[in-house]
């Protein structure tokens, strides 16, 4: 495991705005296009977040599985890597990574137990469709493991962002808010492009301009790129103002392209 972010093979493998929002030739031919993949990447994030609340995992693991899951497809397919099963596995691999093991039974489990939340994503008229067993998630485990090179330490802005606010003696109305903006940060691609403390940064920008805190002169401190910090901003304002709340009929048309398995 690399010692600190900017040695480790998440720094490396930072992605640009291009490849994070390339839709791959098998899903385009299928009529997917660059929204309908964003839509599908925000709802099973969704879906993660709350596998691992039923399954009683620590947020690290549901920010790892997150990570797993959108860098998969900046590299696969939606047509040939089920998203129904994609999920669960990623959170199961996570909870390795951070040595919180969840068994997979369990996440079979808690799968069943979620499903009818989210109807939207098992849009097959089959009932038996889409329900997938402990076998099924340990062979994509390793079908995984693969597309991501074997690459599983993920750096998340958590730990920089207590330590900056820290360092601003910042009031602690402002924890619990940026932490729920970082919260919020993974259902965007920002954790695939960005280094963690920019996205930390950029949740205290909201967060200030928002409670109206004068940080201008801590910022100017810190001597980071600020056109930077607001693109990131912007980027975590955009999905409140236009997919916070995604009507579910237009993520059932999204994943209606996709192949069904019966």
């Amino acid at each position: 495991m690399a010692s600190n972010f900017w040695t480790s093979s998440h720094c490396k493998k930072l992605l640009d705005q291009e490849e994070v929002s390339h839709v791959a030739q098998t899903d385009a031919e299928r009529g997917l296009t660059p929204e309908d993949v964003k839509l599908m990447k925000i709802q099973f994030s969704a879906y993660i977040k709350l596998l691992g609340y039923h399954a009683k995992v620590r947020q690290r693991v549901v920010a790892t599985a997150i990570a797993y899951f959108r860098r998969i497809y900046t590299r696969k397919s939606f047509s040939e890597f089920d998203p129904r099963l994609v999920a669960p596995t990623c959170l199961y691999l996570a909870s390795k990574a951070e040595e919180s093991t969840v068994q997979a039974k369990l996440l079979v489990f808690c799968t069943k137990k979620i499903r009818a939340t989210f109807a939207c994503l098992f849009t097959s008229p089959d009932e038996k469709a889409h329900r997938y067993d402990v076998k099924d998630i340990l062979e994509m485990e390793m079908r995984l493991l693969e597309a991501l090179d074997y690459y599983l330490v993920i750096y998340h802005p958590y730990r920089p962002l207590i330590q900056l606010l820290q360092d601003g003696n910042m009031p602690t109305d402002m924890t619990q808010f940026t932490w729920s903006l970082v919260n919020d940060s993974y259902r965007t691609d920002l954790i695939l492009m960005y280094p963690p403390f920019m996205i930390a940064l950029a949740c205290i920008y909201i967060a200030s301009v928002l409670k109206e805190k004068d940080t201008r002169s801590w910022f100017e401190e810190l001597r980071v790129d600020m056109n930077v910090i607001k693109n990131i901003a912007m980027e975590i304002l955009d999905f409140y103002d236009n997919y916070r709340e995604i009507p579910g009929e237009r993520i059932t048309a999204a994943v209606s392209k996709l192949p069904q398995r019966l």
